[in-house]
């Protein structure tokens, strides 16, 4: 196995050699959690995994979070998901999975500690997936900004109405166990690294607690624009077989929608559980 950093700024780290199909040595587990650690994103590449091998594999790194919308859900392998571009809202727009800057699922009191894509069927060219550091972005704010925003809790719900992307309404059976609304602090303290990161998600966050919307939304924004510039992120250019993995304590990541979209892009999704951000 062989494991390259993708970025001068070290996010994202490419890993060759691996076939998820068989079970890894525990050296080789080992290897790949702090690589995920310290990189944030892992690309493992040529991998031809059904959802049941995906499932197995995916383990390696944690136990598997139950995702909210149960109506994207394979029903020979329900734990893993579909993203698909070929799916619709009710009015006949399409469904683009994944646009936008966000991080999944921070609407849980538990949120998801990573996400896992795996390509099934892609466009001939473009869908890049990117990806912004939040605890480069929190490290780099000047030092006025980091003590303003220390103590402050953001107010997660499934739907933000500051939101301009629109999410897919959750199936029926999901609503009574995805919350109303719960409290997460701004800048939080990744568990394994002890870095801290800037923890926003403008398609979930309604609001800081305490704070008028006239002062918090701007601030949010502000945040935002500044986490998500070129010089914190890496763009993931997907190929046939990818796995990618990544850390959703410490990033933000959203799809892109140019391609042809006569062209089928699809590939599998499942998330790992995480623990309460502190």
């Amino acid at each position: 196995m062989e494991i390259k950093v993708l970025t001068g700024h070290r996010t994202g780290a490419e890993v060759r050699g691996l076939d998820l199909t068989r079970p890894p040595s525990p050296e080789i587990r080992d290897a790949l959690n702090r690589a995920f650690v310290d990189h944030s994103v892992l690309v493992i590449r040529d991998q031809t995994l059904d959802p049941r091998q995906l499932l197995a594999a995916v383990q390696l790194f944690g136990a598997v979070f139950p995702q909210h919308n149960t109506r994207f859900a394979l029903p020979e392998c329900p734990e893993i998901h579909y993203l698909s571009n070929q799916d619709r809202f009710p009015d006949g727009r399409r469904y683009i999975p994944g646009e936008g800057w966000h991080t999944d699922h921070s609407n849980d009191t538990r949120p998801p500690k990573a996400t896992v894509l795996h390509a099934v069927t892609l466009p001939d060219e473009g869908g890049d997936t990117q990806f912004a550091n939040m605890a480069a972005a929190h490290a780099a704010l000047p030092e006025k900004t980091r003590a303003r925003i220390a103590g402050l809790t953001a107010i997660h719900v499934y739907q933000s109405s500051h939101s301009a992307r629109k999410l897919m309404s959750l199936a029926a059976s999901a609503k009574e166990r995805v919350p109303n609304a719960v409290l997460h602090p701004l800048v939080r303290t990744h568990p394994e690294s002890g870095a801290k990161s800037l923890y926003l998600n403008p398609i979930r966050i309604e609001g800081i607690l305490g704070m008028d919307h006239k002062e918090a939304l701007p601030l949010l924004n502000e945040l935002l624009a500044h986490a998500t510039q070129e010089c914190f992120q890496y763009r993931h250019a997907w190929r046939q077989g990818d796995l990618v993995l990544w850390d959703n304590r410490c990033l933000l990541h959203k799809a892109n929608g140019d391609y042809d979209m006569d062209q089928t892009r699809y590939l599998y999704r499942v998330m790992l559980q995480g623990d309460v951000p502190n």
